[in-house]
């Protein structure tokens, strides 16, 4: 037992550790370092899709003000490129470690614990558009794909076989081909037969009435958004691997208050330097650490990659099957 954990943790180092290096040299972005806390009432946390309670923390030597471990760092990366004077072209990522205990639910994909690599780049007003989007999802997915050889040569029994590209649609045309189906279903019917697929237009109503999925208004513009889907096989499902794209200027984030009803976040700080044009263009997302290594080392459940914590009667499930979580 001893021998496999140990082979377990080295796959794992390994991919997290060469897709990193990847990340720098493909997307010309920096490692920083990044808070776990976030200010209540300043604007920079992430509100996800709006719904989910963030972990609140009272620190003795700072009262009168609380503090929320952060649900992902989409704002302050932002911030922190504007504050330190990052120019065109410019950008850097973070090894976000982040709690969210609010999750519908604890499975083999989802973990109240969230680690990601948090990127975000510096743009012209001219790249705010479908292809600067684009071109960098295929970045990504390049990237990926080229992880899938890294981990072969390294791990050959452990590597998962990946599609050769990746299919773009948008979330209205997904509707329009699968009416009749959930937004989850949906994203598995086309991950299924694509293998592979970027989701673009997540955060507003579709003809149905109903966004594809929940974003919060202030940080991606929703029309120019998208998710990356794997089809994931063991699991039977489309296996969601990063959620990015271009962020939110003047005009959208004040058009995303508006149909979100959240007009009174325009008051915050965060958004005032935004709505007074004091924060660069930005295109930025998170890659899931814990879903790459499953995606990439073929693991059934994510508690196999990352040591988080699961109901009693879930560790004793997994253990009939020989599945070990962390």
């Amino acid at each position: 037992m001893k021998k496999s954990f140990i082979l377990q943790q080295n796959e794992i180092s390994f991919v997290k550790n060469t897709f990193t290096q990847y990340l720098i040299d493909k997307l010309g972005v920096i490692e920083v370092q990044g808070p776990i806390l976030s200010q209540v009432g300043n604007g920079m946390q992430d509100n996800l899709s709006g719904i989910e309670k963030a972990v609140q923390v009272n620190v003795k030597c700072i009262p009168g003000a609380t503090f929320e471990v952060v649900h992902s760092l989409a704002k302050w990366k932002r911030h922190t490129l504007g504050r330190f004077g990052f120019q065109e072209g410019e950008g850097l990522f973070v090894h976000m470690k982040a709690l969210r205990p609010d999750e519908d639910s604890l499975d083999p994909t989802h973990s109240v614990y969230v680690d990601q690599w948090d990127w975000e780049r510096v743009i012209s007003e001219e790249e705010r558009n479908e292809k600067t989007l684009r071109e960098t999802v295929q970045n990504i997915f390049r990237i990926i794909k080229h992880m899938e050889h890294e981990v072969w040569y390294k791990y050959p029994e452990a590597v998962k076989k990946l599609p050769e590209d990746i299919f773009f649609i948008d979330s209205e045309e997904l509707l329009q081909k699968y009416p009749n189906l959930s937004s989850k279903e949906r994203e598995n019917a086309i991950c299924k037969e694509h293998g592979c697929v970027f989701i673009q237009r997540i955060g507003d109503k579709l003809s149905n009435g109903e966004p594809h999925d929940g974003r919060a208004p202030d940080y991606d513009d929703w029309d120019l958004n998208g998710d990356i889907l794997f089809w994931f096989e063991p699991l039977n499902c489309a296996l969601e691997i990063s959620s990015m794209g271009i962020r939110v200027n003047e005009e959208s984030l004040r058009r995303q208050l508006a149909l979100s009803h959240k007009e009174e976040r325009a008051t915050l700080p965060y958004h005032k330097m935004l709505l007074e044009g004091k924060l660069p263009l930005t295109i930025g997302g998170g890659i899931g650490q814990s879903r790459l290594c499953m995606l990439l080392l073929d693991r059934v459940h994510i508690g196999e990659v990352q040591a988080s914590i699961w109901p009693e009667e879930m560790r004793e499930e997994c253990e009939k099957h020989n599945i070990i979580l962390l």
